[in-house]
């Protein structure tokens, strides 16, 4: 299974594909999708639906792992990542791809094991699940990473949980 992790954002989208193979987790790409700020929000929007369909053409993943809006106090920067978000679920709903999505928190506890983690140890923690020479570069791709992990582990989870549920308990 091929799955795309993003880290959704106007200015900056973080892709990241990750791929199971043998039981490890490998990394197959990642990288940046850009728009420039004095360009009208529209035609941005626009940019990022092109730039994330290229991704797709080239690579076809099986599922996608979005990371969910996280509301600060700057409401404006909120709605300009909200609307790249819509572009982005759009995108891959109208090409098939299934979409999970996480939380911040979700993804920070899947990775390190508390969802208090900082993006250093994050970091850290992507280089050492994927067997990596390096931290993935930029930060936006290295947390689209993350997310691509998460949904891995999330996915193993629910595959033991629902596995253990069709089993009979002891003493039944």
């Amino acid at each position: 299974m091929l799955v795309l992790g993003i880290d959704p954002g106007l200015a900056i989208t973080g892709y990241g594909l990750v791929q199971e193979q043998d039981g490890n987790l490998l990394l197959v790409d990642c990288g940046i999708i850009t728009t420039p700020a004095r360009v009208p929000v529209s035609k941005r929007l626009q940019q990022l639906h092109e730039g994330l369909q290229r991704v797709l053409d080239t690579y076809q993943p099986d599922a996608a792992s979005v990371e969910e809006l996280f509301f600060g106090s700057n409401a404006k920067t909120a709605m300009l990542v909200g609307q790249a978000r819509g572009v982005i679920l759009l995108t891959l709903s109208m090409r098939g791809v299934t979409i999970h999505e996480y939380t911040p928190m979700q993804i920070k506890q899947a990775i390190v094991g508390h969802g208090g983690a900082g993006k250093k140890q994050m970091q850290r923690m992507v280089k050492m699940l994927l067997d990596l020479p390096e931290i993935p570069t930029p930060d936006d791709a290295a947390d689209a990473v993350a997310a691509a992990i998460c949904h891995f582990h999330s996915a193993r989870m629910a595959n033991l949980l629902a596995a253990h549920d069709g089993q009979e308990e002891p003493g039944s």
